[in-house]
């Protein structure tokens, strides 16, 4: 195309004035800092110049609407886009219940309620409203720790890779710790164990072999440097077939006899008896205190259902050891944390309180019929609401646990498979995934899924609204294809 063409076309781009005056605009500036107001229209206006410099033949062109109106029309919705928070709810329809990339465990809602006041408010963090004198911030979840947990104290840091991290430091920095092989268990996102350690200043000392350890291999072990016997959950793997591990009571008896402390990092931290809920036994926090283990860490966020933290319980005189290190503060949780762990602590007073408000728990032992049911009621929606050709079936497949944890449990579940005719399923995962709120779904065999165990059946009205209002406002399924 002719340089003059381009010319020509450039030179009907509106100034940034000149936008700035219509009303879709003009109107906003109470609400949205002007800064941004400009900053989208230069955005837009040099798409344009953008668009018109590349073209190669005026055709490419002529369907270009480059009026005042129509640029603040496309500078208010980039407006919209850099208004909305980048951290936003979603829809887990993925299926798996602790999804890392979705922020693993919802908070219940008295944990919710719990947060939005304390946040919003100053509170008695580090003050005993009792003597009027500074406190500490465990405090407040030190008591409930030990009551639903038989420790002598406890302990609460960011996250559990710290607790394992802090606790070694603090107990065998500069000594041997010894572990089984089969143990060396890698944490999400590459953090290992012997990487952990070595941080902390401790020494792994490997026993055993990957499927088989027995006392005596750790007995071998023990030497002057010993500072501490070490035994992992493997919540995010198992080893089955011909295998053998030593079991927290044992390995107890055998610190008792060197004279040794016995750390146990139990992983997910489960509270309760799962197995009275159709589910395999997964080892209580309780039963590794019963059997006399003197260090105890676990996740907050998985199992507990609570928030993102590392708690860390047990005899008080390690305890008080772990309290006194000085990288306490740098790993130390933040009054929302504290807050929210002290109201998801207290649902666990009562269990079946805890089975129905917090939600993972919730999730994890809902009945499948329930599940099928809310699928039947929401699939007979969507084929009543959305138009065009589209296939809505009702699937049976298995949701999974996640978040390392119940690796070999598989959780029956129902799913609602979506599938329109003439557009990929990656497109309309896609389109779900830019809805407001976003929807996470999964593709199978040319199927968006939509897994019932994972989304809450409080949300399933808005959720059925959301879905339809995505489809609806993108034009697909109209004369069975996309936009």
């Amino acid at each position: 195309m002719p340089r003059e063409f381009r010319q020509r076309y450039l030179r009907l781009l509106p100034a940034v004035d000149r936008i700035l005056l219509e009303k879709s605009l003009a109107g906003i500036e109470e609400e949205v800092p002007r800064a941004l107001i400009v900053e989208a229209v230069k955005e837009v206006l040099a798409e344009k110049r953008s668009v018109i410099s590349r073209a190669a033949a005026e055709k490419e062109l002529e369907l270009l609407d480059v009026s005042s109106p129509a640029l603040a029309g496309e500078a208010l919705e980039r407006i919209k886009e850099k208004m909305e928070y980048n951290l936003r709810p979603v829809f887990n329809a993925t299926g798996v219940l602790l999804h890392t990339n979705l922020g693993r465990a919802p908070l219940a809602a008295a944990a919710v309620e719990a947060v939005k006041g304390v946040g919003a408010s100053f509170s008695n963090l580090e003050i005993s409203l009792h003597s009027g004198k500074r406190s500490s911030r465990y405090e407040h979840v030190e008591e409930l720790l030990c009551r639903l947990t038989g420790a002598e104290a406890a302990l609460v840091v960011n996250n559990n890779a710290a607790a394992v991290f802090l606790a070694l430091n603090s107990l065998a920095a500069g000594k041997e710790v010894i572990v089984s092989r089969g143990e060396l268990v890698e944490i999400g996102g590459s953090f290992r164990l012997p990487e952990v350690m070595a941080s902390s200043g401790a020494s792994l000392v490997e026993v055993g072999t990957t499927n088989k350890t027995y006392t005596g291999d750790y007995k071998k072990a023990i030497g002057e440097k010993t500072a501490l016997l070490l035994k992992v959950h493997t919540s995010n793997f198992k080893v089955l077939g011909f295998a053998s591990a030593v079991s927290a009571s044992a390995l107890v008896r055998l610190g008792k006899d060197y004279g040794l402390p016995v750390m146990e990092d139990v992983g997910s931290g489960v509270l309760v008896d799962l197995s009275r809920y159709g589910l395999p036994y997964e080892p209580r926090v309780q039963d590794s205190v019963a059997a006399g283990v003197d260090v105890i860490t676990f996740s907050g966020d998985k199992l507990l259902g609570g928030p993102q933290a590392g708690l860390i319980i047990g005899r008080k005189k390690y305890i008080d050891r772990i309290k006194s290190n000085q990288l306490m503060r740098a790993l130390r949780v933040d009054k929302l944390t504290v807050t929210a762990l002290e109201a998801t602590l207290r649902l666990y007073l009562d269990e079946k309180k805890a089975l129905r408000e917090i939600p993972v728990l919730r999730m994890l032992t809902v009945p499948g019929e329930v599940l099928q049911r809310r699928a039947e009621a929401l699939a007979a929606e969507l084929r009543k609401k959305l138009a065009g050709e589209w296939e809505i079936d009702i699937l049976h497949e298995k949701s999974r646990v996640g978040g390392g944890s119940l690796p070999l449990v598989s959780l029956p579940s129902s799913q609602i498979s979506l599938g329109l005719k003439g557009v990929n399923a990656g497109e309309l995962a896609q389109r779900l995934r830019k809805a407001k709120p976003p929807v996470i779904a999964r593709v199978k065999r040319q199927r968006v899924l939509l897994d019932l165990r994972s989304l809450r059946e409080e949300d399933d009205k808005e959720l059925l609204e959301t879905i339809v209002r995505t489809f609806s406002s993108s034009g697909m399924g109209k004369n069975g294809g996309g936009s």
